[in-house]
């Protein structure tokens, strides 16, 4: 019988051998076999069944890990998906896998500023060049293609200023080019969004956020299609970019309950933005307003929307600041995607990260993650602060 996918990972991974719901966490560094024999016919296997879980050494995983992976493979509808000590190390991990000295890629404008550093600044060394793109005129990237380019690497929405881009019309720049892609899905998760299912060859969460839930671990997860399988198979066994056991124990754990989560996210977050779009001095970043462009390529892809979003104000950055430094209910500080609310100024302009964005003199941008709390408290909280940017 064919279960939905809610069904399915709250009974996925079971240990019947040991009669728990929950998978065992296996540690290991020196797996021990019965005889040579016994480790050439795991390592043949390994090399016939490459994700079939054959290990013959800790640093290739174990029980624990393989569960996980399997789980994941199957939300994203991938051929595999590789497990990293963090969400970054699944984006390092993507790009290394495919970029060589000499090639150059194309990577939207808004990612997240750890991945601007790496492709702006550090391939630079590698004789490795980058061109940005703007999220909103994909002719930008066919402007910025050439003999050379070897990735095209989108994040949807942009980082903090939330662009929504059209998928489908970047993978069909790249195929028509014979151009890699890769897209960071943090936001949406494969739970709202499948990009190896869309046409993408790599997709990217952190596996930190949504999947843990909790704020409590580390981690990331590369799904790619079978196309640049073994490419990333070869980059993973040299880098050594791995999960360990008992975080992948605890992701495990975590999307168990995955869909309750992000469709309370969710509803919480759809609450929080109507209110404060009643703020003249606020334009709310998330798909909210139907008609808009943002709303509309939202829609085409995705099946949901999760509890992050962006606030662009128009005011002093001592009163923003002021405001976000009063919330009560909202933490102040870095991730996001864990059950409790958070609130972050961004200082986009002051490290000079991004090309096609505009903010005015007395614009600043405030990320919120909007938690799990009871939706009329988090607005509450709000309304008590926004007395700071009137």
């Amino acid at each position: 019988m064919v279960y939905s996918f809610k069904t399915f990972l709250k009974h996925t991974a079971k240990d019947f051998h040991n009669q728990s719901v929950n998978p065992p966490i296996v540690r290991a560094s020196t797996i021990i076999f019965k005889s040579m024999q016994n480790i050439r016919k795991t390592q043949k296997q390994n090399i016939k069944d490459p994700t079939g879980g054959h290990y013959d050494y800790g640093r290739q995983g174990t029980s624990t890990t393989h569960v996980l992976s399997k789980i994941l493979t199957k939300l994203e509808e991938s051929y595999h998906v590789f497990l990293t000590p963090t969400g970054f190390g699944s984006v390092f991990l993507a790009i290394f896998s495919l970029v060589r000295p000499g090639d150059e890629i194309i990577v939207a404008d808004p990612v997240y500023s750890p991945t601007r550093l790496l492709t702006k600044d550090y391939l630079k060394e590698f004789n490795i060049k980058t061109k940005f793109y703007n999220p909103h005129d994909l002719n930008s990237i066919k402007k910025n293609i050439s003999k050379k380019t070897k990735l095209i690497f989108v994040e949807c929405p942009g980082s903090n200023s939330f662009e929504f881009q059209d998928l489908s019309k970047i993978i069909s720049i790249a195929k028509k080019n014979k151009i890699f892609t890769a897209i960071d899905n943090t936001w949406g998760t494969p739970y709202f969004l499948k990009p190896i299912k869309l046409g993408f060859d790599m997709s990217i969460v952190s596996a930190t956020k949504y999947y843990s839930g909790h704020s409590d671990v580390m981690g990331g997860s590369l799904a790619v299609n079978k196309k640049v399988f073994k490419k990333v198979q070869i980059a993973e066994k040299i880098t050594g970019l791995r999960m360990g056991p008992d975080d992948a124990y605890l992701v495990t754990r975590g999307l168990r309950t995955l869909d309750v989560r992000l469709d309370r996210h969710q509803s919480n977050a759809m609450k929080v933005a109507n209110f404060l779009t009643k703020n003249k001095k606020i334009k709310v970043l998330y798909p909210l307003k139907k008609g808009s462009l943002n709303y509309r390529l939202w829609k085409r892809y995705y099946e949901g929307a999760s509890g992050l979003m962006g606030l662009r104000i128009k005011s002093s950055k001592k009163k923003v600041i002021k405001f976000v430094n009063s919330l009560k209910l909202f933490g102040h500080g870095y991730s996001w995607g864990g059950f409790e609310s958070l609130a972050l100024h961004q200082e986009i302009r002051e490290h000079g990260d991004r090309s096609y964005l505009n903010l005015s003199k007395d614009e600043h941008i405030v990320r919120l993650h909007i938690g799990l709390e009871d939706p009329k408290d988090l607005i509450e909280d709000l309304s008590r602060s926004l007395k700071f940017i009137k």
